[in-house]
């Protein structure tokens, strides 16, 4: 019989950026991590905080989250945001 892979829930939480082609942009003068996302990838439905509308399945888009964020570095998972590619680019 073939060894089970240990559960994802119990290993440590990867970087948010880890395996990933992440850049950093400040916006309001605070930096962000800044990734994009192919539609192959986008797997899930998400609210765009730029214009309240779905990002949906299958959409290319842009996923952001604080370079610092409040109470440390795994808090990053829960204050990361998923917005359009033009409503992102409207906040420069």
């Amino acid at each position: 019989m073939a060894k089970r892979r240990p559960s994802k829930h119990t290993r440590p939480h990867r970087p948010l950026s880890a395996g990933m082609a992440a850049s950093k942009r400040t916006v309001g003068g605070r930096a962000y991590v800044v990734k994009q996302v192919s539609g192959e990838r986008a797997t899930k439905s998400y609210v765009c905080p730029g214009c309240q509308h779905e990002v949906r399945p299958g959409m290319a888009h842009i996923v952001a989250w604080p370079d610092s964020p409040p109470l440390g570095y795994e808090a990053g998972v829960e204050v990361r945001r998923h917005w359009h590619t033009a409503c992102w680019e409207r906040t420069r």
